[in-house]
């Protein structure tokens, strides 16, 4: 009986996928629009329940600016880059000397004040909400919990399968075995889609914030100053959920004559 729920998420798998914006990358979504945000909403609440909120009235001005800028382009794409959302979106700065910045499923956005250093210009904050938009478009927060579903399925049906073969003093290795199943699916399934999600973010929004009026050769050089602020310290790329500030850099430059034909400068 045991094996009913995981055959049911894999019997879901077969009409469950959808199509990533401006990439094309095929999704696999188990998680419903209204769920994934209504979870998003939630998160957001208790954000801001929980951070302080910035009262210096130039820095909620700029990130407010940025972001309208921002979400207009993403309701108003070219036809054959994505489906315009029907987000009620939100930017919110957070005062805290935190590198962070952040997109919960539904449009709410907040950066911390942290990152500021960093990305210096506004059109090097655009590079910042730019991703984290792309990461709502794109639906990654409904496609993570579809893969942690998958994940925790795929872990259910070898606990399963070595239940019925291990025996008597051989199943005292049982709960070792299974967490060696566990760390194979995080290391060789969810860390590399996590990381295919961040690079993915990173190439629409170059596309956001060129077709929002800035330059996407800045994102160049806040990734530049990213990698400096980062400087001997971080997991193995293998080992994280991003990819490694040299390949980001990398693949910006490699994606930046497809964002260009979308800039108009303002």
């Amino acid at each position: 009986m045991r094996i009913l729920p995981v055959l049911g998420v894999l019997a879901a798998l077969l009409v469950a996928c959808e199509s990533a914006p401006v990439t094309g990358r095929s999704q696999m979504m188990l998680v419903g629009e209204n769920e994934e945000r209504q979870m998003g909403l939630q998160a957001y609440r208790e954000v801001l329940a929980r951070e302080k909120m910035s009262t210096d009235e130039r820095v909620n001005a700029l990130v407010q600016k940025v972001g309208k800028r921002i979400a207009d382009a993403a309701e108003h794409p070219p036809h054959e880059l994505w489906h315009a959302p029907r987000f009620r979106w939100e930017f919110r700065t957070v005062d805290k000397n935190e590198p962070n910045a952040f997109c919960l499923p539904g449009g709410k956005v907040v950066v911390y004040t942290g990152i500021l250093p960093i990305t210096r210009t506004e059109a090097g904050l655009a590079v910042v909400i730019g991703h984290e938009v792309a990461h709502a478009l794109a639906r990654h927060g409904a496609e993570r919990m579809s893969d942690q579903m998958v994940a925790q399925a795929g872990a259910a049906a070898a606990g399963v399968a070595l239940s019925a073969t291990l025996s008597g003093r051989n199943r005292t290795y049982l709960p070792a075995m299974m967490a060696a199943v566990g760390a194979g699916a995080t290391v060789g399934y969810i860390l590399p889609m996590s990381r295919a999600q961040e690079s993915e973010a990173d190439r629409i929004g170059l596309v956001l914030m060129a077709m929002a009026g800035y330059d996407p050769r800045e994102a160049v050089g806040v990734w530049e100053r990213m990698k400096a602020a980062n400087a001997g310290g971080g997991k193995a790329e293998w080992l994280s959920t991003h990819p490694a500030d040299s390949t980001r850099i990398a693949d910006i430059r490699r994606w930046l004559p497809e964002a260009l034909k979308y800039y108009r400068p303002r």
